[in-house]
């Protein structure tokens, strides 16, 4: 741009080649996060009037031709964050059957840690209290409830509502609160009725939009210990609907009961993640992690819009890092956080099929990224992404890069642990079997004798009574995802 000129695309955070519905929509989000009437902090009445401004013009079209005319040719550079990919080969082949390709996409901030701002939050802890929470769960949840708002800062916000059969707001949102008051509140929780989560939900929802602020991380977290019957799907949308306001939902479920797909799907649509607690004691532990992993955020969600490709199939998508789950496929992709310290990476699976190689090169994925950051009011301008890779009549002698070689090795055990859980849910008990001895030979393999010991456990059970003991699932699911963090903290030391 010339020395002086507004960047009005940028202003407003789309391409220059967007449509009229696409700038509309990007002036109609900005003007809700800065209009004076909902937003008097220092200095965002100008930013508002550059939003006013940039629209103004661009919504025009002779006086966007106009402006058009003046701009200096595109130069694709966010300044907050920056992003790379790995592909595991060069080239694809020439051939007659279906290929398989992974690519890992890193997104980090551009930014140094020691200058970026902590955000405050805006917390809604949404907390089971159904008759099956009575006595050690109950007590510790209600022990780290008050730890957490003893450790509020002042800028942060904490609401509190418990749900059985019905819902109750204890702590509602509130800025400067009374925190002897609120303690007692919690302290007087009982346990008693059904589980409902649908309600619980709904009213979180509406604590959190009461101070909902783009300034903010605005974030669930939803504990339980038991199934929810007939609501599953409002529970979903209702997730949909907190995604389009970037509110994220996080799931934690105590023991067994709790139906873990759900609870993936349920985070999953917001970018949040879910998390097994096997015993009441690490209650504490996880609670307190999650409140500090959401305090080091730097971008609240990265959003993949895409357009399908034909023949290219998008077989998996899983989050490596912050925290390990897999992602929904769909065409608009909520990938989760960028951490000021940590990257966000993310693995995907293509299958591309022999009519896609017909021609020179192959774009996987063609679409942007979009990222919202609570420490900047303003728009975060998209970045393009396209994967493509050459087409070529012979294979590459060209090893996979060590990064991508990385992530398929701590994939392959969490991989190995799902093949077994969908043998299993479809009556293929000894193929099932069979995919937790192989389980078992890796984890021996690496150390890992207690989690071998389980899958050997398991398998046996499955032989014998077609049936998971009552935690064996979950436990290894959620203790093969966690090797997927432990072997990031180790390469980061």
């Amino acid at each position: 741009m010339a020395a002086g000129k507004p960047d009005y695309y940028a202003i407003l955070g789309v391409f220059r080649d967007a449509s009229a519905e696409d700038i509309k929509r990007a002036y109609f989000d900005s003007a809700q996060k800065l209009h004076p009437d909902k937003n008097a902090a220092p200095g965002e009445t100008e930013l508002f009037l550059e939003i006013q401004q940039a629209y103004e013009v661009l919504a025009n079209p002779k006086r966007r031709s106009m402006y058009d005319a003046t701009l200096p040719p595109e130069i694709d550079v966010n300044t907050a964050v920056k992003h790379e990919i790995h592909f595991s080969r060069p080239n694809l082949v020439r051939l007659g059957e279906p290929q398989l390709i992974y690519a890992l996409l890193e997104v980090r901030s551009r930014e140094e840690k020691t200058t970026l701002p902590t955000p405050p939050l805006n917390i809604c802890l949404v907390l089971d209290r159904s008759t099956s929470m009575q006595g050690e769960k109950l007590d510790i949840v209600k022990a780290t409830a008050i730890q957490l708002l003893r450790s509020l800062r002042p800028e942060d916000v904490l609401s509190v509502v418990t749900f059985s059969d019905r819902a109750e707001v204890i702590i509602p949102a509130s800025i400067s609160p009374d925190k002897k008051k609120q303690e007692g509140r919690i302290q007087m929780m009982q346990a008693s009725g059904a589980t409902e989560i649908f309600n619980g939900l709904e009213a979180g929802m509406r604590e959190v939009r009461r101070t909902l602020d783009p300034s903010r991380v605005n974030h669930i977290i939803l504990l339980t210990d038991g199934k929810t019957y007939g609501d599953e799907q409002s529970c979903l949308q209702l997730a949909e609907e907190a995604a389009a306001l970037n509110i994220g939902i996080s799931g934690m479920g105590i023991g067994n009961e709790w139906n873990d797909i759900f609870l993936d799907a349920l985070a999953s649509r917001t970018g949040g993640s879910s998390a097994y607690i096997s015993k009441p004691k690490d209650i504490e532990r996880l609670l307190v992690e999650k409140f500090k992993a959401l305090i080091n955020i730097y971008a609240d969600d990265v959003l993949l819009e895409l357009k399908e490709q034909e023949h290219v199939k998008i077989n998996y998508v899983f989050r490596l890092q912050p925290e390990g789950g897999s992602v929904e496929i769909e065409p608009h992709m909520h990938l989760g956080p960028i951490l000021r310290e940590a990257p966000l990476q993310v693995l995907f699976e293509f299958l591309v099929s022999p009519e896609a190689l017909n021609g020179d090169v192959l774009t996987l994925i063609s679409g942007s990224l979009k990222t919202s950051i609570t420490a900047r009011p303003m728009p975060v301008p998209p970045i393009r992404l396209n994967l493509t890779r050459e087409i070529r009549p012979n294979p590459s002698a060209e090893p996979p890069p060590t990064q991508i070689l990385s992530a398929l090795s701590r994939l392959t055990l969490y991989r190995m642990q799902e093949r077994a859980r969908t043998a299993a849910d479809s009556g293929q008990y000894d193929a099932a079997a069979r995919h937790l001895h192989n389980l078992a030979t890796h984890l021996l393999s690496q150390g890992e004798h207690s989690l071998a010991k389980t899958a050997l456990f398991e398998a046996d059970n499955l032989e014998r009574m077609h049936a998971w003991s009552a935690s064996g699932n979950k436990d290894i699911k959620y203790q093969t995802r966690a090797l997927l963090l432990s072997g990031v903290k180790e390469k980061a030391r």
